[in-house]
């Protein structure tokens, strides 16, 4: 009987490779969804914390003090109160109140202000590599979220099609993004369902953040290129030149744009490199991993050879190179972050993303640090982490600031 039973569990034919996949693609996307239900129920939606007084006093430098009498006054936003009394303010109402003393204190605006003025240029950030496990994704979620939290304007494009930088946001790519709602509905070459960059763009949970979602569907401009290049058509713009362009329509709407770019040298990300005006190369510390990023710098630099005799003018305000995935007491990290540092110096930024079981915990729950709450994770593993991550965002806007031309 054993046997019998034993034998019922073989499959009767063997499975070709192309269904055993597609089978598994659709239990996995199943099983997927499933627990994202359960972590996100259908109607519910991603809900950035609320930020205390003295959160409120750091990010936009208004004294406490200042922002208890406002509140005792009835003056500005009304922050909520919790359970213990203490206030609590949204996003939007730190915003407002960066407003409103940006116009109280004109001398002072950039201050509580820092959003791009007139002559400045929009900053298009491309976060690149093609190793996979460089924290690409990572690295832009805490970039947007730190810029947003400061006040600035931001653009989030996932130009990868595995969107991971999506579901970051709360846009499943499965679920949430339908067909011609990624970058591609704007680059492709068929006029007729073309559509204006302006129309694939959404709202985040994250004020002061909106989305270019990706899905699979991006990779249909890795395979309608080479068509069009064969053919010599699409419309007389040139395929890298079509992002810069789409990009351009939005212009005046943010201050910084951050692409997240896929683990490939492809059309889309020769697109970025294009339209970029800085890049950050996120490269983790293992000598794996700098052979395939001296892989991708060569082959980087053919190919920008490739569009300047194609009549593209590259340049950029800065090329940096970001250690992450850092662990400091790591002895042979460390002697590849010095060689890196040796050989490449200033261009390699002085902060490093270190490896935390913080980043960790937050990347599970699709979260950034900056959106969990004191309590969720260990206090001093929190706050290392924390105080890692600043750094390096604080290192970029550095540059960034620079690149406008303020002091």
């Amino acid at each position: 009987m054993a046997i019998a039973n034993r034998t019922e569990t073989i499959a009767p034919s063997k499975e070709n490779a192309a269904s055993k996949i597609a089978r598994h693609a659709t239990v996995l996307s199943g099983q997927l969804q499933q627990l994202r239900t359960r972590m996100y129920p259908p109607k519910s939606e991603k809900m950035l914390r609320q930020f205390l007084t003295n959160e409120v006093s750091k990010l936009t430098s208004i004294p406490d003090s200042t922002l208890k009498l406002m509140s005792s006054e009835g003056r500005g936003p009304v922050p909520s109160r919790l359970e213990n009394n203490h206030r609590v303010y949204t996003l939007a109402q730190i915003n407002e109140l960066r407003e409103l003393f940006a116009k109280q204190k004109p001398t002072e605006a950039l201050r509580f202000l820092p959003r791009r003025r007139p002559g400045e240029h929009l900053q298009v950030m491309a976060i690149a590599n093609f190793k996979g496990g460089s924290a690409k994704t990572t690295t832009c979620v805490h970039l947007a979220h730190y810029l947003a939290l400061h006040g600035y304007r931001v653009l989030a494009l996932d130009l990868d099609p595995q969107a991971s930088l999506s579901a970051m946001f709360g846009a499943q790519p499965e679920i949430d993004v339908g067909a011609n709602e990624t970058i591609y509905a704007a680059l492709r070459y068929e006029a007729v369902e073309r559509r204006p960059i302006r129309e694939i763009i959404r709202k985040t949970y994250f004020d002061g953040i909106d989305l270019i979602p990706g899905n699979l569907e991006v990779m249909e401009y890795e395979h309608e290129t080479p068509r069009v290049l064969a053919q010599k058509s699409g419309s007389g713009v040139i395929f890298f030149e079509r992002l810069k362009l789409a990009l351009s329509e939005v212009e005046s709407d943010y201050d910084i744009v951050i692409l997240d770019t896929p683990p490939s040298l492809g059309f889309l990300t020769l697109s970025a490199i294009y339209a970029a005006t800085s890049m950050i190369i996120t490269v983790h510390p293992a000598m794996l991993d700098v052979a395939s990023m001296s892989q991708f710098l060569l082959m980087m630099g053919d190919l920008i050879s490739v569009l300047n005799e194609s009549g593209a003018q590259l340049d950029h305000d800065f090329i940096r190179y970001l250690v992450t995935r850092h662990d400091p007491n790591d002895a042979p990290q460390s002697q590849v972050v010095a060689m890196l540092r040796h050989l490449f110096g200033t261009d390699v930024l002085l902060p490093t993303a270190i490896e935390s079981t913080a980043v960790e915990a937050a990347g599970l729950a699709k979260r950034s640090l900056y959106e969990l709450e004191m309590g969720q994770i260990g206090r001093d593993t929190h706050k290392r982490a924390r105080e890692a991550v600043d750094a390096v965002n604080e290192a970029i806007v550095q540059l960034i600031n620079a690149s406008w031309g303020r002091g």
